[in-house]
């Protein structure tokens, strides 16, 4: 009887074993037609997927490449360009003002030409060419800095050469001795002036 018992589990042992064999081969014959192991499968995916963010990364950087190469050069053409500009400036920054004294100097050459002159004509002749000066010092904002006497005496316009006894406040103008200029905001000459002296 324990014969017979053994030999039925034997025969159940080798039919699970000869189940088991078939299922190996009929998995192994499935993969066989599909032609790639499934582990080779798996790896071929991942390979193909990080190929194709290697080709995107790659048109991504010729992109930005393209971008940076486009703004290089705009920021050249710039720089360029700003360069003349400076260069122009310098070259032709009196230009408004040679327009304005170019007729100043025609009234002088006038008056010299004049044969027989009189007080009166050189007084005229004179005061026509002050006005055109004038003209062409206010289109180009050259300004007179001409301080009254007992102005309070301002260090960024005014030089003071002498101080002089004097009623006034100490530290204001007593006389102008010379105007001074200004270019727009700028001081061009200061007004050279006395000083009242301290009491």
């Amino acid at each position: 009887m324990q014969d017979q018992e053994n030999q039925e589990v034997s025969q159940q042992q080798a039919q699970a074993d000869a189940a088991t064999s078939a299922a190996n081969e009929a998995a192994q014959a499935s993969a066989g037609q599909a032609g790639v192991p499934p582990a080779a499968e798996s790896a071929q995916s991942a390979q193909s997927d990080l190929e194709a963010q290697l080709s995107a990364t790659e048109a991504k950087l010729a992109e930005t490449h393209d971008a940076f190469m486009r703004a290089k050069a705009d920021a050249e053409n710039i720089r360029r360009r700003a360069q003349e500009d400076v260069s122009k400036a310098h070259k032709f920054a009196i230009e408004s003002f040679a327009e304005a004294m170019v007729p100043v100097r025609d009234s002088l050459e006038m008056a010299l030409k004049v044969e027989t002159q009189t007080v009166e004509a050189i007084r005229e002749g004179v005061e026509m060419t002050l006005k055109q000066l004038t003209a062409a010092f206010e289109k180009n904002r050259l300004v007179e800095v001409m301080p009254q006497p007992g102005e309070k005496l301002d260090p960024n316009k005014h030089q003071a050469v002498a101080v002089v006894p004097s009623e006034q406040e100490a530290n204001t103008v007593v006389a102008v001795l010379q105007k001074g200029y200004m270019i727009a905001d700028r001081l061009l000459r200061p007004a050279i002036v006395t000083a009242a002296a301290p009491k």
